[in-house]
């Protein structure tokens, strides 16, 4: 209804009654233009088959009801092909859901404490894989499913690494969220340390890395199945993955942090002097916002605001598909095969990337989300900011100051300027070499 108030959205993640520090929420639920009930469900046709291209635009107007957010998500997140049917997508859902329990059972029969209600904050077990046998160190976790855990004699490498990240784990779900009433249930905390436990030991390129929890977080809260909100966060790694995946000289959100040096360059080459000037050409203050895309920055729904927004700016219709051939060990341009992609079911940011032919990857648009927010502050760093821990002062100070739309708004604007930059320097240089060829 078009005179109806704006709702709050506060009341689907309650926060603890003793936590007044938490960022203001801004995100309210406004109807005819937030993504409802009746909308989504009116975006299916008959056979299940989903109008992508109105839901997108629904989402970039208002954002998501809360009530529907994780089967929303799942799309955003290519879990399914919106031109698939119910059937098919049930079919998915149980077979993802045995795959899940498999690779869930397989981690209790090497750790049984992984599946039964509780989680681990310190080790069980030494480097070179012997088992400590002092009870004491076996925080949150009952004598009997510790005793089963350690077992006797040194264990396989691989499994000692991955025995070795799980207290870890546990120290983060304990830090994670923890304003939130919902993880003041140890059920909750067991589930979120269950599902990082199983993806460490699935991914063996990334395992598992401190920031991954809040990336996870909201998984938990919006999926009533465990293994539905497994492989929502799965999905969503895909995209991120490569910021956690570490070598022996650096860590891959490195390539971001340039990217994202590029980009300040082009867009705001004064503030890019600046962050030269004191020392931080290699943005390394920026390094928190890129790797959990914001969760510190904004309270926990307008994360989740944020997040949604971002991923449908970004969309195309071929994840789906793409992320199923990469499991079937199929190269990447098996998906270009088909019927060419429809801009009306891509998201506007994915809809300017197609305007122009590059040999590169583009950019994600967390990179030009930072960038929009370096320069929306850009007077206050350039004039109070005598160093880098100036800096990151400034930065630590934003949350509560943050619009998630304008930044998202923000974002596209400076990807617009940047590409037309680009395109221009591109043809420069094409002249030049053109030049040079006819001397």
């Amino acid at each position: 209804m078009w005179g109806a108030h704006s709702e709050p959205a506060d009341s689907y993640y309650q926060v603890k009654p003793e936590c007044n520090d938490v960022p203001a929420t801004r995100f309210k639920i406004r109807p005819g233009k937030t993504l409802s009930v009746r909308k989504w469900l009116a975006a299916f046709a008959p056979n299940g088959q989903l109008d992508i291209g109105k839901t997108l635009h629904r989402i970039h107007r208002g954002g998501i009801h809360p009530s529907i957010r994780g089967e929303v998500w799942e799309f955003l997140l290519g879990c399914y092909d919106p031109m698939s049917t119910f059937d098919e997508r049930k079919q998915i859902r149980q077979q993802r859901r045995e795959q899940y329990i498999r690779w869930k059972k397989e981690c209790s029969q090497m750790f049984p404490i992984i599946g039964s209600g509780n989680y681990i904050t310190a080790h069980v077990i030494t480097e070179d894989g012997r088992p400590i046998r002092d009870p004491a160190v076996c925080l949150d976790t009952n004598a009997k499913s510790t005793e089963m855990a350690i077992g006797n004699g040194p264990l396989d490498m691989k499994v000692t690494q991955w025995q070795l990240t799980l207290p870890q784990i546990g120290l983060d779900v304990k830090r994670t969220d923890r304003d939130l009433v919902f993880y003041e249930n140890q059920e909750n905390l067991s589930k979120l340390w269950d599902i990082l436990s199983v993806y460490a030991w699935i991914d063996t390129d990334v395992g598992y890395c401190q920031g991954m929890s809040d990336l996870c977080s909201p998984m938990i809260i919006l999926f009533e199945d465990e293994a539905d909100a497994f492989w929502c966060f799965e999905r969503l790694m895909r995209r991120l993955r490569g910021n956690f995946r570490c070598t022996e000289t650096s860590v891959g959100v490195v390539t971001q942090l340039s990217n994202l040096a590029t980009v300040t360059q082009v867009i705001d080459p004064k503030l890019h002097q600046h962050f030269e000037t004191l020392g931080g050409g290699h943005y390394l203050f920026a390094i928190r916002m890129l790797m959990v895309l914001f969760r510190r920055e904004f309270s926990f729904c307008d994360s989740l605001y944020l997040w949604e927004m971002m991923w449908a700016l970004e969309y195309d219709p071929d994840l789906f598909l793409m992320y199923e051939e990469l499991e079937l060990n199929m190269e990447k341009s098996e998906v270009s095969k088909g019927k060419p992609k429809s801009t009306r079911q891509c998201g506007k940011y994915e809809r300017d990337n197609m305007k122009i032919k590059s040999s590169g990857e583009p950019l994600p648009i967390s990179v030009f989300l930072v960038a929009s927010v370096l320069k929306d502050n850009s007077s206050v760093l350039l004039h109070k900011a005598r160093g880098l821990d100036d800096v990151v002062q400034i930065l630590n100070d934003m949350p509560g100051n943050l619009d998630a739309k304008k930044a998202c708004i923000g974002a596209l604007k400076l990807h617009k300027k940047y590409l037309k930059k680009a395109i221009e320097i591109a043809a420069l240089e094409a002249m030049t070499r053109s030049q040079k060829r006819r001397r």
